[in-house]
């Protein structure tokens, strides 16, 4: 809503987060990557399509436009949907992340060089730059080492190493994945 100060309705009963998506060339690549290289777990595949009222009306695509899917685990608890789309008017090219709808996904790992090493010897994989570490003038996260990198088919993704940093700021991590989840539990008894 650009160019207004109203307020928004906050949507009831928002809980979390249940799976982040993307679109991808060859899902079997994708998934071989997320599995091998990132220690995911393919829990099951699906398909749709084509179906000239349900596509356009549930997705936005043309009529015409068919998917198989596959879901994912990340551990501890993120699950990843990986689509790969058919259609008529399919575009291929993925939006830079400074265009409209660019994006990526960040993993957090020990050691943000070790991986960086790994991730040089992947087949296809580039890594963008040399790792970088947050100077001390940005002092809630100094010390964050990360690197951005994109997959054989050209996600953007990223590692992050925040073993470094004095005083983090509250970000999401395995500890309050485990309180939402005992919150959760006790509100459903």
């Amino acid at each position: 809503m650009a160019g207004t100060d109203s307020e928004l309705s906050r949507i009831p009963g928002v809980r979390y987060a249940d799976h982040v998506a993307f679109t991808v060339p060859d899902l079997d690549e994708a998934v071989r990557f997320f599995v091998q290289a990132l220690g995911a777990e393919e829990l099951y595949r699906s398909a749709r399509g084509p179906d000239a009222e349900f596509m356009p009306e549930n997705f936005a695509v043309p009529e015409d436009a068919r998917l198989t899917l596959a879901m994912l685990r990340m551990p501890p608890n993120l699950n990843v949907e990986l689509f790969e789309w058919s259609s008529s008017d399919r575009r291929t090219e993925h939006p830079r992340h400074s265009d409209a709808g660019g994006h990526h996904v960040c993993f957090v790992v020990d050691d943000v060089d070790e991986a960086v090493a790994v991730l040089r010897d992947i087949p296809g994989v580039r890594v963008l730059g040399d790792r970088k570490e947050v100077a001390g003038d940005s002092p809630r996260v100094a010390g964050n080492r990360w690197t951005y990198f994109l997959t054989p088919w050209g996600l953007l993704m990223e590692i992050v190493d925040r073993s470094r940093v004095a005083d983090p700021p509250s970000l999401v991590g395995p500890a309050d994945w485990r309180a939402a989840a005992d919150d959760a539990a006790g509100k459903d008894q």
